[in-house]
Order: structure tokens, then C-alpha cells, then sequence
């Protein structure tokens, strides 16, 4: 008698397991047919909305490729004019860049500067100050990646 219960009560069990890993499954299934779709694009495209940047930035503009200004994991492309300067500055985010057009110099504080072309790749540490110059090979864009919500503050020199 003893046995037939065990029996019985492994039985139910393993029929347990089984219904709830059915529905983990079905769960899984379901989120992914709720997930966000797939996004590729061009700066060429049409379609994308230009910003003007903020106006310690001027010749400059953005649009926003994924994501939030307010919330974290934004990313976006960054349009430098022709011959312009963006001002130093920092973000409390890191940022991941790949230069998709122009030339672009960089300068990084107490570090050398060093010109960008299309195909770059470059990582600017969180609240590390930073400037940069689009050159006359442009518009520069910029693509941007900011773990962060996005934040540019520029520096202020002290007299």
C-alpha cells in the first residue's frame, strides 16, 4: 500500500513539473510575440526626424534611433556640420560612438587628440571632459550608443 501511494504521489508530481513547465514555455512564447521590433536604417533615411541639439551645440543636430532621452540604453545619430566645433563637455553616461561620415577630431582631457574617420570606432568614459571638431570632410555623423540617460554639460571655463 505503502508503494502504491509513493508511486502515485511521484506520479503526480512528475505530472506537476510537466504542467508547469508547459506554461513557462507558453509564457516564453508569448513574450516573445510582445517583443519590440527590429530597427535598421541609414542617415540617409528620409524618414528620420533631425532635432537641433541643444544651443551649446550649434551646427549640430541629432535623431533619436532607439530608445528614450530620459531613460537609459539610448541610442542616436550625431550630425556635426562642416567646420564646427562642439564644445568641451561632459555626460554622466559612457558613450560608444562609431563615426559613419566626415573627419572628426576628438580631444579627450589629458589625453592626445585624435582625428576619426568613417569606419572609427571610439569610447568616451563617463564625466570624462571632451571636445571635438568636425573638419572640412563633412557633415559628421555620429552613431550613438549611451548606457545612461543622455545628459551634455558644458564646461565652463574659470576665469
Amino acid at each position: 500500500m505503502k508503494t502504491a501511494k509513493l508511486n502515485h504521489c511521484k506520479k503526480n508530481i512528475v505530472t506537476l513539473a510537466f504542467i508547469l513547465l508547459t506554461i513557462g514555455l507558453n509564457a516564453q512564447n508569448n513574450d516573445h510575440s510582445d517583443a519590440e521590433t527590429s530597427i535598421a536604417t541609414t542617415i540617409h533615411n528620409k524618414d528620420l526626424k533631425w532635432l537641433p541639439a541643444p544651443d551649446f551645440f550649434p551646427g549640430c543636430s541629432f535623431t533619436i534611433l532607439h530608445g528614450d532621452l530620459s531613460k537609459p540604453n539610448l541610442d542616436f545619430f550625431f550630425k556635426i556640420e562642416a567646420n564646427t566645433e562642439v564644445v568641451n563637455h561632459t555626460h554622466n553616461s559612457p558613450e560608444r560612438m562609431i563615426l559613419i561620415s566626415g573627419d572628426l577630431e576628438v580631444e579627450y582631457e589629458d589625453e592626445n587628440p585624435v582625428v576619426l574617420r568613417a569606419g572609427s570606432y571610439a569610447y568616451g568614459p563617463a564625466g570624462k571632459p571632451h571636445k571635438a571638431k568636425c573638419l572640412d570632410n563633412g557633415p559628421c555623423v555620429l552613431f550613438v550608443a549611451m548606457v545612461d540617460p543622455f545628459d551634455a554639460v558644458p564646461i565652463v571655463k574659470k576665469d
